[in-house]
């Protein structure tokens, strides 16, 4: 709980991986990697709750063995790729609720971002209750520095490249005069539970940023991925001190 409002963490994990087949469980630094932000989850002072959502009976015994729960299979319809995630958050909703575990607060945190800890997920929860005058959201973004849209360029149909943003190439800006820009990184999101509800999203108008380090922010998607957060696990004491 966060004062009087209690906290889910919810972990999506569906066994459909096509980038990087079997995903979800495969082995990182000695556990699958849906263990990882049921670890974050667990960690936190404030979660109450931390429930698997799958449409794999092997993932949620694995879970289970990690400390989740994982007290329904999700319907293969809301696993196949072209279900909306929002789908899958309100079924879990659906399915506590209607065994009378309500929350206040949603946290969604994805096996895809193993290296959030649970520290970072009470940092934002805590950001969030003090923003509520004007957030009901907050979510993870981190910084563009080398990939900054101010340095895009296109590509023509004859092949050669001109500025995204800029008229020509001699104006284009100094990296130390760019507005800073940010990139939602996929490390966590959390709602207040009505508001997404009536959303069906983390982001809109009344979403607040919780800023993520840049060694955190790594996303698995494929395999070179997968080997890049491999590398910072391995040497995890010393990027963080030079963080």
């Amino acid at each position: 709980m966060i004062g009087n409002s209690r906290v889910l963490a919810l972990i999506p994990a569906r066994a459909g991986s096509k980038g990087l087949p079997g995903k979800n469980i495969r082995p990182l630094h000695g556990k699958p990697l849906l263990a990882w932000p049921i670890a974050a989850a667990q960690a936190s002072r404030y979660v109450d709750r931390v429930v698997l959502s799958t449409d794999s009976a092997e993932f949620a015994r694995i879970g289970q063995s990690f400390g989740a729960d994982a007290p329904f299979l999700r319907p293969a319809e809301l696993a196949a790729d072209t279900a909306p995630s929002s789908a899958a958050v309100v079924h879990a909703l659906d399915f506590l609720a209607a065994q009378g575990q309500a929350y206040d607060y949603l946290v969604l945190l994805e096996p895809t971002s193993p290296l959030t800890e649970g520290t970072d997920v009470d940092a934002a929860l805590e950001s969030l209750v003090a923003q509520r005058a004007h957030a009901d959201a907050i979510v993870s973004v981190s910084e563009l520095v080398s990939s900054h849209p101010a340095f895009a360029v296109r590509i023509g149909d004859d092949g050669r490249i001109s500025p995204y943003a800029a008229t020509d190439f001699t104006r284009l800006p100094r990296r130390q005069d760019t507005e800073a820009v940010f990139a939602l990184d996929g490390s966590l999101y959390i709602s207040d539970v009505t508001r997404y509800r009536e959303r069906l999203s983390f982001c809109h108008e009344r979403t607040a940023a919780h800023r993520m380090p840049h060694y955190k922010s790594h996303e698995i998607d494929d395999l070179v991925d997968f080997l890049c957060i491999e590398a910072i696990m391995g040497h995890y004491d010393e990027v963080r001190a030079a963080a």
